[in-house]
């Protein structure tokens, strides 16, 4: 039985969250005695498909076609469908992420697959299939058990840990993937798509620097930006520091804005409201500078520092690139 793993592609490049997709399938597929298949979708090169393999994955089907080089779920869905029938998969696994829920949930439409979204654990495949699950913006766990033939996983972010010191042993051999194109699939299209350039994205960053209205105003920004620059990390901000402008909305982190899970998550006056809280409670370890000692955000906090933003980045700035 094979384990059917779709992965991201961004600019040809296979996505962080999709290698950690890739080592979580390849241990299912190791628990179920199976063969770990990557689907990839877009433009890529052999060469970075293959490092697929370095992650457990033993073949990667690469469907590219110029129909499919912006994302389109409705198209990407029925691929997927197909790869899991050609290859007798029973176990589909995906990313957590707009596209990857998306695909997921109509894919198990056409399949009449089980589904279950938020998985933080491998499966237990003792006397059934039962996956655990984030639930309530990841302030409890659910155990859900899927008793469909097919089975499909959507698995959030950090819910296995990538062993690095793989990375370059093993290659996955690639093929090329034919799947029929629907013309259904594309009644609407991406006329254009703008890219904020220079930037760390939010959703593969494993560090960010977020700032809230303890900043004081858009003026104040640059040390906040010195550390993140300083750390390799992306910057992020409060809803209500997007709602005044202050920075770009695609930085809004939050229930309302971008769900986020890095190694780090620095917040830099910031309360801690619960809807922010929703947002960044996948982070691995949370660090909290505020003044008010009585702020919420310290209660989700790992580390927390209270003292002034303005007195405190700088000396974090000038630790960071010390040890650089």
């Amino acid at each position: 039985m094979s384990v059917l793993i779709y992965i991201e592609l961004d600019n040809g490049s296979i996505k962080k969250t999709s290698l950690e997709t890739v080592a979580y399938g390849a241990k299912v597929a190791a628990q179920t005695g199976g063969q770990a298949i990557v689907l990839a979708i877009g433009k890529s090169d052999s060469d970075e498909l293959e490092k697929a393999g370095d992650f457990g994955a033993e073949k990667v089907l690469h469907a590219s076609d110029e129909k499919l080089s912006h994302e389109n779920s409705m198209a990407y869905a029925d691929i997927l469908v197909q790869a899991a029938e050609s290859t007798q998969s029973k176990i589909i696994i995906l990313p957590k992420s707009g596209l990857g829920d998306a695909m997921a949930a109509r894919a198990a439409a056409k399949l009449k697959a089980g589904i279950v979204s938020g998985v933080t654990a491998l499966p237990e495949t003792e006397g059934g299939f039962k996956v655990t699950r984030s639930i309530f913006t990841g302030k409890a766990f659910s155990t859900v058990e899927i008793k469909s033939d097919i089975k499909i996983l959507v698995v959030k972010k950090n819910a296995i840990e990538l062993d690095e010191s793989s990375v370059g042993t093993v290659k996955a051999t690639v093929e090329t993937f034919s799947p029929q194109l629907r013309d259904a699939d594309f009644q609407a299209t991406v006329v254009e798509v703008e890219k904020a350039s220079g930037e760390v994205s939010l959703t593969e960053a494993q560090v960010i620097v977020s700032g809230g209205r303890g900043m004081k105003g858009p003026e104040n920004w640059q040390p906040l930006v010195d550390l993140a620059n300083a750390l390799g990390a992306a910057t992020g901000c409060s809803k209500p520091v997007s709602d005044l402008d202050w920075r770009p909305h695609h930085e809004h982190i939050g229930q309302t804005g971008i769900k986020v899970a890095p190694n780090l998550y620095i917040a830099c006056g910031i309360s801690g409201a619960i809807q922010h809280l929703a947002g960044v409670n996948g982070s691995k370890c949370i660090v909290v500078i505020n003044k008010d000692p009585e702020a919420p955000f310290f209660k989700a906090a790992d580390y927390g520092i209270v003292g002034d933003v303005f007195e405190i980045l700088p000396k974090l700035t000038e630790a960071a690139r010390a040890i650089k």
